[in-house]
């Protein structure tokens, strides 16, 4: 919309002219990536996200109608769309019909990619690992996954947000299209509660990054008496009716609830991906500004993601920071700048791979000098209200990818 809004401007604002016509009639500029902001239930899904997800799918050597589950015990339960699968399905006037007809074979499978009890770097040990056996068993073109309700008890998010990168990143190579998930409240431990949004806020950002579908389970538990949990506190409930009635009464249950959003996530892709429909959303909000000193990324909305390489992407103009450490920050560093309205307490994380990608806290300016905060994998910062600037920076040449989540409690 920004590179549309542009030429109409110059269109209006200049005298009819050779030059007019073909910048008129030249491609719009880029648009930035697009953002995953909170509020809504099925992430965005706009023309370039679906033409990004149809060139993955032009990859796969799965069937259309195939799909894995790969998760803990969630995603383990029998009440985790198996019920499509049979006859025992109440769709309430919802257009769904076909897309469960399309999956039917593949809703009741159990998956050797989801077992009670694990954490993200379960599903990738081993070789070949569960991931890899369940895609070599199955062949699909989809997958849903959700972790973290087991990975908080490590206390490492750092190593959850790359485990959760790893898988997304190995369906995408092999033409898998994955649908990931926040997870549900943890009623059960209230320390570990507080982390549930934490956790989440990475899952969004590596949906994001990687211009893949999240599912936000947790917005839609949230007003659900328990929060659709059963009687530990911990797992979701189902109807007594069954997990697959999507009824009114049905969906005051957890797991039905669950069902119902992966559905309608499975629903989106056969539409646009397989069917070639047209994106259901004209846009969503982007991501704005360059990344450097002069002209940072504006991180306008929380939770907020980017994705950067520092091996080609970013300026060297601060190799050290001196108020945080002696630390040699030799190499590429990329900004975002945050203009705090409210004083809070702010967390950053970066999962950054085979690199070594510092995360910088400075306030007022983008120089060394104003540094508050640094940190490694993580910063946790309280800042009043004020312009502050997010830098992340390659460590001593240790140059590469890396995912930047930022959020606040």
């Amino acid at each position: 919309m920004r590179g549309t809004l542009a030429l109409l401007g110059l269109a209006s604002c200049s005298s009819p002219s050779a030059a007019t016509d073909a910048a008129i009639d030249a491609a719009p500029p880029a648009l930035g990536p697009v953002l995953y902001p909170e509020g809504q239930t099925q992430s965005p899904l706009t023309p370039d996200l679906v033409e990004h997800l149809r060139a993955v799918h032009a990859t796969t050597t799965g069937a259309a109608g195939v799909f894995a589950k790969i998760g803990d015990s969630h995603t383990a339960a029998t009440g985790y769309v198996t019920c499509f699968g049979g006859s025992s399905v109440m769709l309430d006037g919802r257009d769904l019909a076909a897309t469960v007809e399309d999956f039917r074979a593949a809703f009741g499978r159990t998956s050797v990619a989801a077992v009670v009890g694990w954490s993200a770097f379960q599903v990738l040990a081993g070789s070949p690992s569960p991931l890899e056996q369940e895609v070599a068993a199955i062949h699909p073109a989809f997958a849903t996954v959700m972790f973290g309700t087991n990975d908080i008890g490590y206390a490492r998010i750092d190593r959850y947000a790359q485990n959760l990168a790893d898988i997304t990143d190995t369906l995408l190579a092999q033409g898998i299209i994955p649908i990931l998930s926040t997870i549900p409240p943890r009623d059960d431990n209230a320390a570990a509660d507080l982390e549930v949004p934490r956790y989440n806020a990475i899952a969004r950002g590596v949906a994001q990054t990687r211009g893949v579908p999240l599912v936000d389970l947790h917005r839609e538990l949230l007003p659900l008496a328990a929060h659709g949990l059963g009687g530990d506190h911990l797992h979701l409930e189902t109807y007594s009716g069954g997990a697959c009635q999507l009824t009114a009464a049905g969906l005051a249950h957890g797991n039905n609830t669950r069902n119902l959003i992966v559905l309608e996530a499975l629903d989106r892709l056969r539409r646009t991906v397989v069917d070639s429909e047209p994106a259901p959303d004209a846009d969503a909000p982007r991501l704005t500004g360059a990344g450097r000193a002069d002209d940072p990324f504006v991180i306008g909305v929380l939770p907020f993601a980017d994705r950067r390489d520092t091996a080609r992407f970013g300026t060297d103009a601060i190799t050290s920071y001196p108020a945080c450490g002696t630390q040699a920050e030799v190499g590429n560093e990329v900004y975002y700048r945050l203009d705090v309205e409210t004083a809070g307490m702010f967390h950053v994380y970066v999962a950054d791979a085979a690199a070594d990608i510092d995360l910088h806290v400075l306030r007022d300016a983008p120089t060394a000098a104003g540094c508050l905060a640094r940190g490694d994998t993580e910063v946790s910062v309280q800042l009043a209200p004020g312009t502050y600037f997010v830098v992340a920076d390659t460590f001593n040449g240790k140059a590469g990818d890396y995912t930047l989540v930022v959020m606040r409690d």
